[in-house]
């Protein structure tokens, strides 16, 4: 099959299955800044922006560190620590940060900024050091909240950044077997707790009774 029919195909189909009619020759060197989102009857390009999205989401997920590449991470910085200790806490000196970033693998280096060591750095070190540990946490806390924003947006039905009550709820009744403190909780009162917990969420985060919130509120 030919670029051009296959082009043609694809336009065909796209406009008979709910996508937009043929643009006016005038807007054509105009980009579009604003993407409404499909709606029930446009059966492709709700599943275009279905697929763009899952696409974008598995990306997003698979730049994060793992387990093991934390690990790793954090034999990094053991290597690269600038002696002394102070009571039993290893630190690192600007100089060994930017040899460590060179030796990080590509997902490590983003965290290996001189923002970063500067907000990880404490007026009363004299020795002008960051606390190795301080530094593991701050990445593993981005780590963390990243991956959770990605789990979370999966739920995001529209794909605007917001989750509706269902949504929430779809949300939370899945996370609580991977909650220690949950996972015993009786099946009869998980959907009573789910209930009281995202009214909460509702009552707190979404004040102009929207009836969406934020997943980046949700975060915070």
């Amino acid at each position: 099959m030919s670029h051009n029919l296959h082009n043609d195909l694809f336009l065909h189909y796209y406009k008979a299955w709910g996508g937009v009619e043929d643009y006016e020759s005038d807007n054509l060197g105009i980009p579009d800044f604003f993407q409404r989102v499909p709606q029930d009857n446009e059966i492709l390009p709700a599943k275009l922006r279905e697929d763009a999205r899952s696409a974008l989401l598995e990306r997003k997920s698979i730049g994060l560190l793992s387990n093991s590449e934390l690990q790793e991470f954090w034999y990094l910085l053991e290597r690269y620590h600038s002696p002394p200790t102070v009571n039993g806490e290893k630190f690192m000196n600007y100089e060994n940060f930017r040899k460590a970033s060179k030796e990080a693998s590509p997902k490590a280096k983003q965290y290996f900024t001189a923002s970063t060591f500067a907000k990880l750095l404490h007026e009363d070190e004299i020795l002008s050091r960051i606390n190795i540990l301080a530094f593991f946490n701050y990445v593993m806390k981005k780590v963390w909240l990243q991956q959770t924003h990605v789990g979370i947006s999966l739920y995001d039905v529209c794909g605007e950044g917001y989750l509706r009550e269902t949504d929430l709820e779809n949300y939370m009744l899945e996370l609580i077997p991977t909650l220690c403190q949950l996972s015993v909780m009786e099946s009869t009162f998980q959907t009573f707790y789910v209930c009281t917990a995202v009214r909460k969420f509702f009552f707190f985060l979404d004040p102009l009774r929207s009836g969406r919130v934020r997943i980046t509120d949700i975060l915070a």
